[in-house]
């Protein structure tokens, strides 16, 4: 099913002054699991990657290789640039289950395939359940860098603010009891992670570029984290082969990121430093229900304050988590299928921003693969 370009028309510029905030505001980028020398071999029948999406700019004027030689041709006349796409890099085991996983990163690109203390991420731990698994590196970051618009780039530190933003603790000192290798190498390695970004962020390109894997692959479960969370709303308005949505942390701290349906976008909240904090944005009804039509998890790890705190970083978490639950409230009062799966309620302790690739990603990935089962999404052709 093609998916014209023309959607969000009427509501693309609040969606973008919202989203992009929600999207784009990277400041930088029980159970153990087996160590990789302990692993059983990894099966794949098939892996590889591609890029999907993306509009292609062509130079007005005319190429003529005759006076414009070689590659130090000195200008763009009639010229073409491939901008705008998605990276995907998929594997594919054996027998593999009917809906495949898209795993999409948010301000960590790497986030999925192995952990900072280098365990297998849920990209290997999914393939070995039986699932075709799909990674995006979205269009302006990563392996998709080639963007239709240009930014500038300036290296600013921050990763201390990361550390307790994304509640690993309160710099220096780690969070006790905190599921994240705590060891100098694999913190250094944590900080190392993230995506160069070539491009401005934009949700509409994002979310098209998604949308068209999704009609390249066909019907599959959207896993998001973070960043990638508000995208992946959109994704499933735009994309009907969007058959679930799991999305870990979805948005940014300060900002909700969610959809409503116009005249049911919860009052803005202040946190505790004054400022207020909206929910999401409204979109019309029509364009709402497809997140109604399909199964939704949303996933929050541990260390959330339970009533106001001093600290604005961490206050923001409380709102963000009643949020998800205001959102999931409205998507089930039009008849949908939303939960939300706060990790301490389920006896999970010590999650960061991370779930997935905590010490105990296996335990989180387990409950995961129970939900999977619950709603049908991890069967077999020919099987129940």
């Amino acid at each position: 099913m093609r998916h014209g370009k023309g959607l969000f028309v009427r509501d693309r510029a609040a969606l973008a002054a919202v989203l992009a905030l929600a999207t784009w505001a990277c400041a930088s980028a029980a159970g153990a699991s087996q160590a990789p020398s302990q692993a059983a071999p990894l099966v794949i029948e098939r892996q590889g990657s591609f890029f999907v999406g993306g509009p292609v700019i062509t130079a007005p004027g005319t190429y003529d290789s005759r006076v414009c030689p070689g590659a130090a041709c000195p200008t763009p006349a009639g010229q073409t640039l491939h901008v705008d796409h998605a990276y995907v890099q998929y594997q594919i085991p054996p027998d593999a289950r009917t809906l495949p996983l898209v795993m999409w990163h948010g301000c960590l690109s790497t986030a999925w395939e192995s952990t900072p203390d280098d365990r297998e991420g849920y990209k290997s731990i999914f393939v070995r359940r039986g699932f075709a698994v799909y990674v995006i590196d979205q269009p302006r970051q990563g392996r998709a860098g080639k963007s239709s618009q240009g930014m500038t780039i300036t290296p600013t530190p921050g990763e201390q603010q990361n550390f307790n933003t994304w509640r690993l603790g309160i710099w220096p000192n780690f969070f006790p009891g905190v599921q994240f290798p705590q060891d100098p190498a694999s913190v250094d390695h944590f900080f190392r992670q993230g995506g160069a970004v070539h491009g401005p962020g934009d949700p509409a390109v994002a979310s098209d570029a998604v949308s068209a894997l999704f009609e390249r692959i066909g019907p599959g479960v959207l896993v998001t984290h973070s960043a990638s969370g508000p995208l992946g709303w959109l994704t499933r308005i735009k994309s009907q082969n969007t058959r679930a949505i799991v999305a870990y942390e979805p948005g940014m701290p300060t900002f909700g990121g969610y959809l409503f349906p116009e005249g049911e976008v919860p009052p803005a909240v202040a946190i505790s430093d004054g400022t207020l904090v909206s929910p999401g944005s409204p979109i019309p009804l029509s364009q709402f229900l497809p997140l109604t039509q399909i199964p939704i998890q949303i996933i929050l790890g541990d260390n959330i304050p339970t009533a106001p705190d001093p600290m604005p970083w961490r206050d923001a978490w409380r709102v963000r988590l009643m949020f998800a639950r205001q959102f999931a409230e409205v998507v089930n009062r039009h008849g949908g299928d939303a939960t939300v799966l706060h990790l301490p309620e389920a006896r999970v302790y010590g999650n960061t921003h991370f779930p997935f690739s905590d010490v105990n990603n296996v335990q989180v990935a387990d409950l995961l693969s129970k939900y999977l089962s619950e709603k049908g999404l991890d069967r077999r052709a020919g099987r129940r």
